[in-house]
């Protein structure tokens, strides 16, 4: 009787030690999810009590060393060897999150116009101005526009470290942050984007429309509403995008340029038309249309192009707006003043402001008593 006994408890235990084995192996391998505390947005964040949140988290994807063997690779760049050896990653960590930030999935309808901005981690200063200035949350023209952050990292050591926390306070403060453990970097944007997407079809799949742009353009988010909130017949839900065109070219296949693509990436000659990735308007619909093309297009380094890539095996395509200048603004003279307000009074978005620029064009644009002799757009 005793050894009957003994021998149930033995393969009792032995049964639990076998479960809890099972359990920690699957963890290791599934999602997981972080506590961390987030903040309320804006003017309200230092009033309110932080709340509970989760972090959704991946695995770390590891590097894909048959890269190595394609030909020429050894005669490559490193940033475009680095890409080849993770160009098959779609998921990393996720640092910081914002499972709120459009009320949930399903009240995402109310967030009229989604400013997704990205920004390196150091630029701590033009996400300062942004926020006093245009990407300020608010309620305008009877509609709300809401601002998220989408950022890496930085690539390794103690600066790393430094920056984590600099965006974990920015966070704590202003909630609206995204973040991932990739590298920030010129060729890591396309990545950046395809998380966002992955990021806004379960958390804010119904928003209306985007402003998908870097941390250095001006954009007038006043003209952007009005604009969009005088289309017809497209509340968000059809295809909308919109930004400076750009066709007829393809790869630059020189070493030295900052958009070199070699035929190791992409071997076609020509890209789709595309908008400059500086700052582009679409609606929520084409956003997750853009996301499910993506699922079997390789990445390409250049974001923009990207883009258009997804669009164009969806069959879609993107306009052009006069009123975006990712290639700067044109002044008819060089005794005018570049930054006179009255040539950005109509503008949507113009590329590469400096934080004290920015803010002081904001001011200027939103002076009662701004008087202008010339009213149009230069072209």
């Amino acid at each position: 009787m005793r050894r009957i006994k003994s021998r149930t408890i033995l393969l009792v235990v032995t049964f639990g030690l076998l479960v809890l084995y099972i359990c920690k192996d699957l963890s290791d391998h599934k999602t997981n999810f972080l506590q961390i505390n987030v903040g309320e947005e804006d003017s309200q964040a230092r009033q309110a009590t932080t709340k509970t949140s989760y972090v959704y988290s991946w695995p770390r994807c590891q590097q894909n060393v048959s890269a190595a063997n394609v030909t020429g690779f050894s005669s490559l760049p490193g940033n475009i060897q680095n890409f080849l050896y993770f160009q098959h990653c779609r998921h990393f960590p996720m640092l910081l999150d914002l499972p709120d930030k459009c009320g949930g999935a399903d009240q995402s309808a109310e967030v009229f116009l989604l400013l997704v901005i990205k920004s390196a981690p150091e630029n701590y200063d033009r996400r300062e101005v942004l926020r006093k200035t245009w990407a300020k949350g608010r309620l305008q023209n009877g509609v709300w526009i809401q601002r998220i952050f989408i950022s890496g990292t930085a690539s390794s050591g103690f600066e790393k470290e430094r920056q984590n926390k600099l965006l974990e306070l920015e966070q704590r403060e202003y909630n609206d942050i995204l973040q991932w453990d990739f590298q920030d970097s010129f060729y890591n944007l396309t990545l950046k984007q395809i998380l966002f997407l992955e990021w806004m079809e379960r958390n804010c799949p119904n928003a209306r429309f985007l402003l998908n742009g870097d941390d250095d353009v001006f954009a007038n988010t006043d003209n952007m509403v009005e604009f969009l909130q005088g289309l017809k017949d497209n509340d968000g839900s059809k295809h909308l995008f919109t930004g400076h065109l750009i066709q007829y070219v393809g790869p630059i296949r020189s070493s030295g340029s900052k958009y070199f693509v070699p035929v190791q990436v992409q071997e076609s000659e020509a890209y789709p038309p595309y908008c400059g990735g500086g700052g582009f308007l679409l609606s929520g619909y084409t956003a997750m249309v853009i996301y499910n093309m993506s699922h079997s297009i390789p990445f390409l380094p250049i974001d923009d192009v990207y883009m258009g890539m997804c669009l164009a095996k969806a069959g879609l395509g993107p306009v052009h707006h006069i009123g975006v200048r990712t290639a700067g603004m044109h002044i008819p003279s060089n005794k005018l003043d570049y930054y006179d307000p009255c040539f950005y009074r109509e503008i949507l978005l113009v590329h590469r402001f400096l934080p004290a620029n920015m803010y002081l064009m904001w001011q200027r644009l939103h002076d009662p008593y701004l008087k202008c002799k010339h009213k149009q757009i230069p072209l």
